[in-house]
């Protein structure tokens, strides 16, 4: 893996985002979501990634050192945290009965880490070696969001799943800059376990007008947060250089 990373990042982040969707995308067609197998496969992928940084001293590069210096300019990332408490907003109930909720709700915070340390990390910062930072921007955002089309094929409807994925983008967005802006991927990573941990809490049956006010209040959001910081917000050291 280390020579494959310094031959091309870029080649090194779809290698990883490949195994992760292939592992996780069985372990979870066949066990499920709540199982322990699935939570174990995703502690396992974790793991191997955050030693894999650690090991190699990039822990800075990939913003895993200590939370963000500018937190004022960046609004205290109020936006994230918003948008982390929109799955309760229909309502409360468990998906799963114990332990099974406790496996599902575990997977979930680790799923924060690894897609983001996946998309915002690896995949984002080798494009943006290349100096075109809104190519790197955009399709980090669209093409964590396109993974989630593959939800299609763990059971969830054909609308459901077009929904999560105009939700993912716009959320992706968000992430990408928040991340490139502050050079700390820890605010990302917190509001991503949250989103995903509150969907195991969530309502699954929440009305349908609801649910596209809330995906056109993120759309919006994300709009004026990302015009915000590409205006008013001075890029740090760490990914103007992308070291």
């Amino acid at each position: 893996m280390k020579k494959l990373y310094k031959k091309s990042e870029i080649t090194f982040a779809i290698l990883w985002i490949v195994i992760y969707t292939v592992v996780m995308g069985t372990l979870q067609n066949n066990f499920g979501l709540d199982s322990l197998w699935h939570m174990v496969g995703l502690i396992a992928i974790a793991a191997a990634m955050y030693l894999f940084v650690s090991r190699n001293g990039i822990m800075e590069k990939y913003g895993l050192t200590g939370w963000a210096k500018n937190s004022r300019a960046m609004l205290w990332f109020f936006p994230l945290w918003f948008i982390s408490c929109l799955n309760l907003f229909s309502g409360f109930s468990p998906d799963y009965p114990v332990p099974g909720v406790i496996y599902a709700a575990v997977s979930m915070a680790i799923i924060g880490f690894v897609e983001e340390l996946l998309f915002r990390g690896f995949l984002f910062k080798a494009m943006l070696k290349d100096g075109n930072v809104k190519a790197a921007v955009i399709v980090s955002s669209i093409t964590f969001g396109l993974g989630h089309i593959l939800n299609l094929f763990t059971g969830q409807d054909l609308v459901g799943t077009l929904n999560q994925v105009v939700f993912a983008i716009a959320v992706g967005f968000i992430f990408t800059m928040a991340y490139y802006k502050s050079g700390s991927l820890l605010p990302c990573i917190l509001a991503h376990s949250l989103i995903d941990v509150s969907s195991v809490f969530a309502a699954d049956e929440g009305s349908y007008r609801l649910d596209m006010i809330l995906h056109i209040a993120t759309i919006i959001i994300a709009v004026a947060y990302c015009v915000y910081l590409a205006k008013r917000v001075e890029t740090p050291a760490i990914n103007r250089t992308a070291a």
